[in-house]
């Protein structure tokens, strides 16, 4: 129960990234630059100070939250590009594909069983997702932001595989630190801006969601396996488009409310499965 708590309280700080993103007047690049960047600085002070430098282990060990860290540049730049080019609800539904993924992937890289239970849990969910997608609007312009968000939902998937991986053998903070660094490190050469008027928002997004948020689903995978840590990922669509319509005045149809309940119960399934 404690491991899907975590990941739940992830997911919720998750959910409010969309309005940051449309908000904020910054690049693709420099949104993930400067909150990674924001985010290190923050990790790296509670690494020096709180004695967790012997949580970092010898350099050879450090490619693989820095493999990490590559997938998941992947899977922020595709995200974020489709919370430009499309709605949140567009953006975020296509992205939670992953769960699917996830349940195709996971027997062939981590062994884990699909259980009757997941099955079923993903049937409701995914059902949930179906109706939603029938308000989906395709008009012109929306399509790449769509593309976008399902490819953001593949490499979701890998990114719950891998940390499913490696939160076995590595620290949260350290997941995290290495991560936000390696992305960090991959788009300096090409940052030519600095978040003068969006600085704020990059404050929020490198301490909410590059830092905090993180760290919590990392432990929540300590103990939450990497089909139910998806599944519970479900829950972010509908944080996502009901904060969409509260601070952006996106509309909200019946298809939307009706897919989000069998979403919620789906999350609830899997929470009370403990």
């Amino acid at each position: 129960m404690t491991g899907s708590l975590y990941i739940l309280s992830a997911i919720f700080l998750w959910s409010s990234l969309g309005i940051i993103i449309r908000l904020a007047g910054l690049s693709i690049q420099s949104l993930i630059f400067y909150s990674c960047l924001v985010s290190v600085i923050a990790q790296g002070i509670i690494i020096l100070f709180k004695g967790h430098r012997k949580l970092i282990p010898d350099i050879k060990q450090l490619r693989y939250p820095a493999i990490l860290g590559f997938v998941a540049l992947l899977n922020t730049f595709s995200f974020y590009y489709a919370y430009k080019k499309t709605t949140i609800a567009n953006a975020v539904l296509t992205h939670y594909t992953a769960p699917v993924f996830v349940a195709v992937l996971a027997p062939f890289f981590i062994k884990e069983k699909i259980t009757q239970k997941i099955i079923f849990v993903i049937v409701i969910a995914s059902a949930g997702l179906w109706i939603m997608l029938n308000g989906i609007s395709l008009e012109q312009g929306q399509v790449a932001g769509i593309m976008a968000g399902l490819f953001s939902g593949l490499a979701y998937a890998v990114i719950v595989i891998l940390a499913r991986i490696y939160s076995q053998g590595f620290a949260p903070i350290v997941l995290s630190f290495v991560s936000n660094l390696v992305i960090a490190a991959l788009l300096l050469p090409f940052i030519r801006e600095f978040p003068f008027n969006d600085l704020p928002a990059v404050l929020f997004m490198g301490i909410v969601h590059s830092t905090i948020a993180p760290i919590l689903y990392y432990r929540g995978l300590q103990d939450v396996t990497a089909n139910r840590a998806a599944v519970l990922g479900y829950l972010e669509p509908v944080c996502a488009i009901f904060l969409g319509a509260i601070f952006l005045n996106e509309s909200i149809y019946w298809n939307t409310i009706a897919g989000g309940i069998l979403i919620i119960l789906s999350g609830y399934l899997v929470v009370r499965r403990g």
